[in-house]
């Protein structure tokens, strides 16, 4: 008798310790639900007066399709008009300080520990690429060479956070003409991947479908891709940027090669994929199966796009089929599936696939976030990460650090000059974007009234 008590005293304790649990956890995820609607002012706390007030004013700005559109005509007649100085002086305090780091390593360092005291992890940005027409020789892409390499250390050297990162467009090292050429070679014959990394390696390698100065060409990028990338493993993770998508699949296959040579033991080189394309998810389906067939770690970019006008333009003009989603709701459907596919194969083998779900979008970071805790995988674990541009979505970015999970910011650097190219086509290909942050300009607004009304009652 006094036995089955006991067993009946342990059952029932146990059945209120399962309930208490229960309860527990549904009250940990209501609360986790209420701070990632992002409705919450306080995520400004962290931010001076002076850039409560900057944002503001340059969102206002921004908000107007006009300006944004027509931002490169404006600053160039601004330009013109104040001269090299006057502009500078213009735009340095305002946008320039909005959307931009700084110019010299001192200047950097100031605004990446000020970042890092904000809970978020610099993710540096060189403000170098081109396009067709834009090439300028070889002296110039070992010039980017080297500015890259210098990314390379200030990242690692400098105790900004843990696991730095960095951008990296292949572009900048490697003529679009020479990858627009190699996409369609590669679609008549696909090259293999030791092909490539022979050629890192410094084999003098024929490429089929190239002449002679065109291999020259892609063998002395190749060289340069490997210097950059023999730099940053053990040290910084190199994400590489996708571009137009008649040059893309030339960016992914030298991609692949340097992920191959170098992500053997970890995820060094990570790819960028476009989620606006039709195509996107069958790309990453297809890049998952080479990673496990080639025995490679994989590490994904995964954004929307940012190319969409261009490219409807160019396929209209050509006569291809659009290869954009024809509505934004097909959009998000490719973003949270890809997502989907890459958080699952996380949740199997977290120390060979890893993602940056970059996006301004709450949506897709909810999801994330959610499908991270019912599978298990670490808010602060390494293989998920979020990432924001510098300047934009801090709303998003302050409340997911604030709740421990890893978050970077794309942070370009360079003076106003250097600059001024990347900040004009980041604002006409983010359009949508600048001209939809409503929300976080009232965000910002709130927490400045809040301010005076403490300021008024002396308090602090």
């Amino acid at each position: 008798m006094r036995r089955s008590l006991r067993v009946c005293i342990l059952f029932n304790t146990l059945l209120l310790s399962s309930a208490a649990s229960r309860v527990a956890a549904v009250k940990q995820h209501e609360l986790l639900s209420d701070t990632l609607a992002f409705e919450d002012p306080r995520a400004f706390k962290v931010k001076s007066l002076g850039e409560l007030l900057r944002a503001l004013g340059v969102f206002r700005l921004c908000s107007f399709p006009v300006l944004v559109n027509n931002c490169g005509k404006l600053m160039s007649v601004a330009r013109t008009l104040l001269g090299k100085r006057g502009f500078s002086l213009l735009l340095r305090p305002t946008v320039y300080a909005q959307f931009v780091a700084g110019e010299n390593e001192a200047e950097i360092s100031q605004s990446m520990q000020k970042m890092s005291l904000q809970g978020l992890r610099p993710m540096l940005a060189v403000p170098i690429e081109e396009d067709l027409g834009e090439s300028t020789g070889e002296k110039r892409y070992d010039d980017n060479m080297d500015i890259m390499l210098e990314c390379v250390r200030m990242s690692h050297s400098n105790a900004w956070s843990k696991d730095p990162m960095m951008q990296l467009k292949i572009t900048a090292l490697l003529s679009p003409e020479l990858c627009v050429k190699l996409t369609n070679v590669i679609r008549q014959q696909p090259y293999d991947l030791n092909l490539l990394i022979r050629s890192m390696d410094g084999e003098p390698i024929s490429f089929p479908g190239l002449d002679e100065k065109e291999a020259a060409h892609l063998r002395s990028g190749l060289l340069r891709l490997n210097k950059i990338a023999e730099a940053s493993v053990n040290k910084v993770r190199v994400l590489v940027d996708a571009e137009y998508t008649y040059m893309n699949p030339a960016l992914s296959l030298v991609t692949m090669a340097m992920m191959k040579k170098f992500n053997k033991d970890g995820t060094w080189i990570w790819n960028t994929y476009q989620c606006y394309l039709k195509d996107s998810r069958s790309l990453l389906l297809d890049v998952l199966s080479l990673s496990k067939n080639e025995g490679f770690c994989l590490g994904v970019k995964l954004v929307r796009g940012a190319y969409m006008d261009k490219e409807r333009k160019l396929a209209m003009k050509e006569g291809h089929q659009d290869p954009i989603h024809q509505s934004w709701e097909d959009t998000n459907d490719s973003y949270n599936g890809c997502l989907d596919v890459m958080l699952d194969v996380i949740s199997q083998e977290p120390e060979r696939y890893r993602i940056i779900v970059a996006t301004h979008n709450e949506e897709s970071v909810r999801r994330a976030v959610k499908r991270m805790e019912e599978l298990g995988i670490d808010r602060d674990g390494g293989s998920v990460c979020f990432g924001q541009l510098l300047g934009m979505c801090d709303h998003v970015s302050l409340t997911l650090a604030k709740e421990g999970y890893s978050v970077y910011k794309s942070v370009p650097y360079g003076s106003v000059d250097e600059t001024l190219p990347y900040l004009v086509r980041r604002a006409q290909e983010n359009r949508t974007v600048l001209q939809g942050i409503r929300k976080e300009r009232d965000l910002l607004r709130k927490e400045l009234n809040r301010r005076l009304r403490l300021s008024l009652r002396g308090g602090s």
